[in-house]
């Protein structure tokens, strides 16, 4: 890995950007803080400071009803400001994508060497990523968790990888569905292809003994367990808040008769928790693609998703950029994702501030937003099969496919 003066310009810049909008433009920083895009009932900061408010003066930051995060959390931006630990955050997920990039190394002949200084400061300067720390989104705590996990499995450091993991579990609860492409990493790492069963014991023995010491840390913060599991897991498993996000499930459960409510919160878990065997049984050739489709996946079919959680996806994706020429829809894709971006606040403000729409306008374009991802995410597997098949059948390079 080199470090040069680019390098220092990118980061120095990230982290000077990030600092002057924090202290200098605070109106602005509250302002993104209360936007739906970037704020959800599981990230806000707003109910973060409510439950400090709460831990503080000796009462469980539970009592509320509004905090639904983890109570190291507290202790965290008790002793820290948070303009650095954003700033942190960010500059960390950075540094693990520029060593990941600088070290990677793929099978496919299309692969060229990745400039990681510039993979970085597409990260670090994507408006998403920007977005999400200024608004202080705490899913930046579970992505930076999930590179950390990802960086340490790739030095084939495996306790390190499921510390990480267990932490961003523990925060969020659905990094767990990471384990299996990350033990793939870990494998590559050390020269296999799939890990032996010794190295998956060994490593879901650490997973398990990280995230009950992270569990059992509440006991000294807030001394109640029950009430962290009930508000933090139970919170999202249930999705009890249909608080409007860009995802999918706030105005489906919000229109769905309750006696059927247990059964399709079910099945949309169930959907999204599918995808990871599947991908990594098809794709266990390439875990770095499955881990980033995953990420992706999350971002549409989680029940609070953010941008934060399409910034880390978009921080991943490029170190596929050698699949490009391969891809079918990258100009749809990229020109949905824009326009639902930038009329997405637009018709939340017509139906909450304006009262000239309703729900349906700001649920439409979430529609689109999701449906821009989709065909990302389905593209760009399309491009890593074909690119896959290609080496297999050499004969085959450049000649159109289709469906019979």
């Amino acid at each position: 890995m080199t470090w040069g003066k680019n390098t220092t310009a990118v980061f120095a810049g990230a982290a000077a950007l990030r600092l002057t909008a924090f202290y200098f433009f605070p109106s602005l920083v509250d302002f993104l803080t209360t936007q739906v895009e970037i704020s959800t009932p599981a990230s806000s900061f707003k109910r973060l400071k409510e439950g400090l408010f709460l831990y503080e003066r000796g009462i469980s930051p539970y009592d509320g009803g509004v905090f639904h995060q983890a109570p190291l959390l507290l202790v965290i931006f008790g002793i820290f400001p948070a303009p650095l630990v954003f700033a942190a955050i960010d500059l960390a997920n950075a540094f693990a994508l520029k060593t990941i990039a600088d070290n990677l190394k793929l099978s496919s002949p299309r692969f060229k060497p990745l400039n990681g200084t510039l993979i970085a400061a597409a990260f670090l300067f994507n408006p998403l990523t920007i977005l999400s720390s200024l608004g202080r989104s705490t899913y930046l705590f579970t992505n930076l968790a999930i590179t950390q996990a990802a960086l340490a499995a790739s030095a084939a450091n495996l306790p390190r990888a499921m510390t990480a993991l267990a932490f961003g579990t523990y925060l969020t609860m659905y990094p767990l569905l990471l384990v299996p492409p990350v033990f793939l990493l870990h494998a590559q790492a050390t020269g296999s292809t799939v890990p032996s069963r010794q190295t998956v014991l060994r490593g879901l023995g650490w997973f398990a003994a990280a995230l009950l010491a992270l569990v059992g840390s509440t006991l000294l913060i807030t001394g109640d367990i029950g009430r962290f599991v009930r508000s933090c897991y139970g919170f999202q498993l249930t999705v009890p808040d249909l608080t409007p996000n860009i995802g999918l499930w706030w105005y489906f459960f919000t229109e769905i008769f309750d006696s059927f409510r247990e059964f399709f919160i079910g099945v949309f878990w169930l959907h999204m928790a599918g995808y990871a065997g599947g991908l990594t049984i098809r794709l266990y050739k390439e875990p770095w693609f499955v881990l980033t489709t995953l990420l992706g996946l999350f971002a549409v079919f989680k029940p609070y998703p953010s941008v934060a959680d399409v910034s880390l996806y978009f921080g991943f994706l490029p170190l596929y950029h050698h699949i490009i020429p391969l891809t079918r829809y990258t100009f749809i894709a990229a020109s949905v994702i824009l326009y639902s971006s930038l009329l997405g606040p637009a018709f939340y403000y017509l139906w909450i501030y304006a009262g000239s729409g309703n729900a349906n306008f700001f649920f439409a374009i979430t529609l689109v937003w999701s449906l821009g991802l989709s065909i990302l995410i389905g593209d760009s597997l399309f491009a890593v099969l074909r690119d896959e098949w290609e080496v297999e059948r050499p004969e085959m390079k450049g000649k159109d496919v289709r469906r019979i």
